[in-house]
């Protein structure tokens, strides 16, 4: 595989209006990020991923754009914007927006124009159908309850939203769609960004007449159009969010010599504690077994044919410490753990805003603190299904999207030293034990982990590209596996879990060394290992 700046990168996901208020209106904003920036660097990421910052009326806080050219007031300017591109630059970190092309906001000009007659230039921009038997073309849901078609009084027509009835999906079947798509993709590729995380990417070629929404027929066709016309010729970075993906599918986003993008995000280990065919707030343990099985089918499928993406945090995910670590007893323990297992592999790691110090989940008493539309519709959907309040609370504590975005703890100070003012959303109350200020002090904090982990990927390219072999494989307590590159060999082995654990490597080693552990006075017998809660070693042999 040629060699790619990406595939020795690490990536930081910022969420802007939870990470840094510069002006005291209780929102994060860009100057905010700018202010930060020095702190990114000393982590030792080479790229932001930074979610919408685009011009809207936030209905789902910045997925649905107004104006794909202009910035979100409440976020700053372009000049801003400019600022942050060009100050990222110097510091040598690279910006990757967040391109939301599956849908637009129901304030963008193309769908007010669209709504004024069935005649309108702009009408064929979004999916109109007429209503079937008085009602709903057909059974196409949204994801965030109810139909996807919503009705238009005055036109008499249904349109499609699989998001909010707010996000009105764009009809990537009329060709000038993909003109102003990619008009606007070089619009930000001129000011050098670095690249594009592509939201919901894979139902771009849906056709709602078949209730087809993912991996429509013409998918790959847009994306090799979307490559040849924007960024193929760019040398910059794309990962599309593509919730269906098999290895398969991921192998035909991801070939180089298709032409398409340079990664994808996979989501089959993140639905492990899921109830099968259930929604994701039906909730059942994680089983390590299964959780093995899928890194595994990702690690070896893809080597030396297409590119993966490591990631256990998104603003859309729960807290990883609090979903699967321990984030009482053995808070920084676990948290280690699980960045050990995943920075190790083979793929480029993203960093989820306050991972790296291991931010917990929140739990809000009341339905009304949260935030987050998805979360608030499910409520009220269950409890008209006569869902006891508790129990969808719980769903809510181990599932809700705020968990994520709650504001960044940066300092033992009010609201976190987030904001001067009063949050959008309130700090989680353990700012005071978890925060910046305390990690970046302490050398033996879940930051100084990560930045190790960091730096041994900048170091080994047996990191980067050594061959992925799963060990222990029907142990559930034990998470192990080599990389393998040029003789150079890493066994890396974790404990899963809150008790003792025993491993044994018998392979005929020589010669063994700890290059990372998350514990002091890790043992060096490979072949007769015991393991302390939550213990992580990555052994050189």
């Amino acid at each position: 595989m040629e060699k790619k700046w990406w595939h020795n990168s690490v990536v930081y996901q910022i969420y802007p209006r939870s990470f840094m208020d510069s002006n005291g209106d209780g929102i994060g904003d860009l100057k905010g990020i700018i202010e930060k920036l020095d702190y990114l660097k000393l982590l030792g990421i080479d790229v932001i991923w930074l979610s919408p910052v685009y011009k809207s009326p936030n209905d789902d806080n910045g997925y649905d754009i107004s104006d794909y050219c202009d910035i979100m007031e409440e976020f700053g300017t372009m000049n801003d914007m400019d600022e942050l591109i060009n100050e990222a630059n110097n510091r040598g970190i690279k910006i990757v927006m967040d391109l939301v092309v599956n849908h637009t906001s129901d304030e963008h000009n193309w769908f007010v124009e669209s709504r004024k007659s069935k005649d309108n230039p702009y009408r064929d921009y979004y999916v109109w159908r007429d209503p079937v038997d008085g009602k709903e073309p057909n059974d196409i849901p949204s994801v965030f309850s109810g139909s996807a078609w919503e009705y238009d009084e005055l036109s008499g027509q249904y349109f499609l939203h699989l998001f909010s009835k707010r996000q009105p999906d764009l009809n990537w079947e009329n060709p000038k769609v993909h003109e102003e798509v990619y008009n606007m993709m070089n619009f930000w590729l001129d000011k050098g960004i670095g690249g594009f995380r592509m939201d919901v990417i894979d139902l771009i070629g849906k056709l709602p007449d078949q209730e087809i929404t993912a991996n429509g027929p013409k998918l790959h066709d847009y994306l090799q159009e979307m490559n040849k016309k924007t960024f193929g010729n760019r040398d910059v970075l794309t990962v599309g969010e593509t919730w269906g993906a098999t290895p398969e599918i991921a192998k035909l986003y991801s070939d180089p010599d298709r032409h398409e993008l340079s990664m994808i995000f996979q989501f089959e280990h993140i639905l492990l504690d899921q109830q099968e065919g259930k929604e994701k707030w039906d909730l059942k343990p994680l089983n390590l077994l299964e959780l093995k099985e899928v890194f595994n089918k990702w690690q070896t499928q893809l080597d030396g044919k297409a590119w993966n993406s490591l990631f256990w945090n998104n603003h859309d995910l729960p807290r990883i410490v609090s979903r699967w670590g321990n984030d009482t007893e053995y808070r920084k323990e676990s948290a280690k753990m699980l960045a050990t297992l995943l920075h190790v592999m083979q793929g480029t790691p993203y960093i989820y805003q306050g991972e790296e110090i291991g931010m917990t989940n929140i739990q809000f008493e009341k339905i009304e603190e949260y935030d987050d539309i998805e979360t608030k519709n499910m409520y009220k959907d269950r409890i008209s299904k006569e869902y006891k309040h508790e129990d969808i609370m719980e769903s809510i504590y181990a599932k809700g999207r705020d968990n994520a975005r709650t504001p960044m703890q940066w300092s033992g100070e009010i609201h976190g030293g987030f904001t001067k003012g009063q949050p959008w959303l309130m700090v989680n109350s353990n700012y005071k034990e978890i925060n910046v200020e305390e990690s970046v002090n302490d050398p033996d904090s879940i930051f100084n982990h990560y930045r190790q982990l960091i730096e041994l990927r900048k170091k080994l390219p047996v990191i980067v590209y050594g061959s992925f072999e799963m060990l222990a494989e029907n142990d559930d307590k034990i998470f192990a596996y080599t990389r393998e590159l040029n003789g150079e060999k890493l066994l890396v082995v974790a404990n899963f879990t809150k008790e003792n654990a025993e491993f044994s490597y018998n392979r005929g080693v020589h010669e063994v060394s700890i290059l990372l552990s998350n514990y002091k006075n890790s043992s060096f017998s490979i072949e007769n290992l015991s393991l302390r809660p939550f213990e992580a070693i990555v052994y050189k042999i």
